[in-house]
């Protein structure tokens, strides 16, 4: 759906042009107005997401502009901009609606900070208007699929924490739904009204993260050219849902254990720490205690996170959802995309049920959106289905694994697979910790164990001697 217009209301022809221009380079789309009656026309007839007006305009003023368009819409964002601006009448205008107020002449980059805080803004309030909407329906836990055993522990462990005001730790591979439980936690919690603000931890660039969390004053740093809300302050009173919680800096992190510890933030720029009141939600797909082993984790913020702790199964350990989730994947697809509704058949539901599902139930929504969408109404068959899925092998088959009659050394193939492993990753422990799902140290252990020491030939590295445990993780010889 295209991005609605910013409505640029102002009676001086060669500001209308700068700003303008100024948010075209930004890549908004733009209506512009001579005078506030205009502006209003273009207001009833375009709705767009932003508006910005000047105060003084002849026949209807901008404050004037202000009140029709709050008669329209009591939520609709307008931004008022003046050259004759006091403290004064900047609380008036708040106090009639206006969502920020900016003085003439304007500076291009701190009116583009603002537009895009506002926006940002609009964002997080037309995102929990919709929860709210949706609250009892989609986030409800009875109405999340899953009827196999594993995810009706899920949804119970989940409806009896979603009441109290704990910290959660949601933990399972990607795909498996941990935003979307986070969301039905928070809809069932008595902070259900409140917002619920997700800040994805691995998406936010380090030099920009502290002041995204937690906020900033106007020339605390360089850029910094306006306040700034950080996401933790925006969630006041409601569930901040930290996605892949184990991407942040240790020194996020310790910043982090102090909201747990003082309900409070440091905001960068300003002198004292502010109150916050927010419950935290955190969802990782990696294995945080391997990771306070090998020191990329802080353990006392690993159990002020892991005060409960709700593990999401993978879809290859809960099958028996698979029926119920094509049938919910193909009416909301079918109903997208304008599509008859699909029947499928018993042989392809097999077939998807044998498959191991390495993206889980993301993966299998989209592999039905694709059979939906191609299908052409026709039921699906298993020629229909991916070569990955129609040819898939069992996992024991996939390793290239055969018991022999006679029986096994276990600790001789425990030995073979930690030399493969770490041949794979050219003698890098941590990759091939990552690779087995087991912390470095206890790679280290196994290797020392079997005596599994690299060639003579790779050139030395702390990371690649077994006594190193303690030392910094290096990198493969000759880089990658």
């Amino acid at each position: 759906m295209e991005e609605k217009p910013i409505l640029i209301v102002d009676d001086d022809p060669g500001q209308r042009r700068l700003i303008q221009f100024w948010l075209e380079e930004e890549g908004y789309r733009t209506l512009v107005a001579a005078d506030g009656k205009a502006g209003l026309h273009l207001y009833e007839e375009k709705s767009p997401q932003l508006t910005i007006a000047d105060i003084r305009m002849p026949g209807l003023s901008g404050v004037e502009l202000l009140g029709r368009i709050k008669g329209n819409d009591p939520d609709a964002p307008v931004i008022l901009m003046t050259a004759f601006g006091t403290v004064e009448s900047a609380v008036e205008a708040m106090k009639l609606g206006a969502i920020d107020y900016i003085l003439k002449p304007l500076n291009g980059d701190e009116l583009k900070l603002t537009v895009r805080h506002v926006l940002d803004r609009q964002q997080l309030l037309d995102e929990n208007r919709y929860l709210r909407d949706l609250a009892g329906k989609t986030f409800q836990f009875e109405s999340m699929v899953g009827r196999s055993r594993k995810m009706q522990e899920v949804f119970e462990l989940a409806l009896q924490v979603a009441r109290s005001d704990s910290t959660v730790l949601l933990t399972g591979e990607s795909g498996t739904g941990k935003e979307l439980l986070a969301k039905a936690i928070h809809q069932n919690s008595l902070r259900s009204h409140k917002p619920f603000v997700t800040i994805n931890s691995g998406a936010i660039p380090e030099n920009l993260i502290e002041s995204e969390l937690f906020g900033h004053r106007k020339g605390s740093f360089t850029g910094a050219l306006t306040d700034r809300t950080g996401k933790f302050e925006a969630a006041n009173e409601g569930t901040v849902f930290l996605d892949e919680v184990s991407e942040l800096s240790p020194q996020v992190q310790v910043k982090l254990l102090r909201v747990l510890q003082e309900r409070e933030i440091d905001k960068i720029g300003y002198p004292q720490p502010v109150k916050v009141n927010v419950r935290i939600l955190a969802a990782t797909n990696r294995n945080l205690k391997n990771m306070v082993e090998d020191g990329g984790f802080r353990e006392d913020l690993y159990y002020r996170l892991s005060v409960i702790s709700i593990p999401l199964p993978p879809l290859r350990d809960r099958r028996d959802d698979i029926p119920s989730l094509v049938d919910h994947f193909i009416a909301k697809h079918s109903e997208r995309h304008h599509m008859p509704i699909i029947s499928i058949e018993g042989k392809t539901i097999g077939a998807l049920q044998s498959y191991n599902w390495p993206g889980n139930v993301r993966e299998l929504q989209n592999v039905v959106e694709r059979l939906v969408v191609l299908g052409k109404g026709k039921p699906i068959a298993p020629e229909q289905l991916p070569d990955e899925i129609r040819l898939a092998k069992s996992k024991i088959s996939n390793i290239g694994l055969t018991l022999p009659n006679e029986g096994i050394s276990l600790e001789g193939v425990e030995k073979e697979i930690l030399l493969e492993a770490l041949e794979k990753h050219h003698w890098n422990q941590t990759r091939a910790a990552k690779y087995l799902d087991i912390s470095r140290k206890t790679l280290i252990y196994r290797m020392e164990k079997f005596g599994l020491e690299p060639p003579s030939d790779l050139v030395p590295s702390a990371e690649n001697s077994p006594s190193s445990a303690g030392g910094p993780e290096g990198e493969p010889p000759g880089g990658e």
